[in-house]
């Protein structure tokens, strides 16, 4: 059994897609046509679900005729407003549910081309990608240096995660028709291209990915005032693309970069400001340019402070605190 979730490009530490986040996370590129026949065998209890995502379990009949299992996620996409007024003068069926004085609710069912709904598979999806859509207890961490020395470190060196979706990028191998910008300066350039929560059809939930260039940055933890080239450029020039192609200002961007990372490859995050994007949260979401000017302080900044950080009750990660009495 099987959840799905509009998290787009990332399943969390495991294979690409993610996000969301948030839903956030990181996966690699199982999305793809699906072949044969989807039988859903029933929703299992305590999936999680999201008010613009669904959830439901497949089990897909490949060409070999065997069940596979796969993750179907279902997003209704935002409104957009020049499409408001039509919906409203076309053929819409429109229930009425209450009415109480001035105010009424009503079941609008909307023509077919009023009511896209975005649909994404993971095909063939890992224990990885099924255990990430069970609702689970959540609990922060509180990381000192020495932990991500002692626990986390050695537990990403100890993992296989899969990121060659990413050197596919940076590489032109696929999505080379997606770029919005890249600078291709070995050490401080990146690749701007739209996250696949993002349909592009309108600037609600805006959300590109910024992914760098170099491949020796994992994350928020590597980072020092070496890099500061590289934060600036990203923050600078993406803020410049995306007021070039789609008319947003910088000051209606979110730009951030999470810790924990969906996948360990450095990348930064830019969302409508106006759009609660999976993953954005306290605990999770560190501003760009907060990062930059604490860099700026103290080169050594994320090498000296704690970090705090969520993670679900089934995640290895987990188990390694638990076991060295940090949690």
């Amino acid at each position: 059994p099987l959840g799905a979730e509009g998290t787009g490009r990332g399943l969390r530490r495991g294979p690409r897609r993610g996000e969301e986040e948030a839903a956030g996370i990181s996966q690699p590129r199982g999305l793809g046509p699906v072949s044969g026949g989807c039988s859903p065998p029933g929703v299992p209890a305590g999936l999680r679900g999201a008010p613009r995502a669904d959830f439901r379990p497949l089990q897909v009949t490949g060409p070999s005729g065997e069940d596979t299992d796969a993750v179907l996620i279902l997003e209704k996409t935002p409104f957009q407003e020049e499409k408001i007024e039509e919906l409203l003068k076309k053929h819409t069926k429109l229930e009425l549910q209450m009415s109480n004085d001035i105010y009424s609710t009503y079941r609008l069912y909307p023509p077919p081309e009023l009511s896209e709904i975005k649909t994404t598979v993971v095909y063939p999806a890992t224990e990885k990608h099924l255990q990430k859509y069970l609702r689970q207890e959540v609990h922060l961490i509180r990381e000192s240096w020495e932990d991500y020395k002692n626990i986390t470190l050695p537990f990403i060196q100890s993992q296989s995660f899969s990121i060659q979706w990413v050197y596919n990028i940076l590489e032109k191998k696929a999505e080379a028709d997606r770029i919005i910008h890249e600078n291709q300066d070995p050490c401080n350039g990146f690749v701007l291209v739209p996250d696949f929560k993002w349909n592009q059809n309108q600037l609600d939930d805006l959300y590109l990915i910024a992914l760098i260039q170099r491949r020796d940055v994992k994350s928020l933890r590597d980072l020092t005032g070496e890099h500061l080239p590289l934060l600036k450029n990203i923050l600078q020039e993406g803020k410049e693309a995306i007021g070039k192609r789609f008319g947003v200002p910088g000051s209606q961007l979110r730009i951030y970069l999470h810790y924990q990372p969906s996948y360990y490859h450095l990348h930064v995050h830019f969302t409508a400001l106006g759009y609660d994007a999976p993953g954005s949260a306290v605990e999770r979401a560190h501003l760009l340019a907060d990062v930059i000017d604490n860099l700026a302080l103290d080169s050594a900044y994320y090498q000296k402070r704690a970090l705090t950080f969520a993670l679900r009750a089934d995640e290895p990660l987990l188990k390694k605190f638990q076991e060295a009495g940090r949690v």
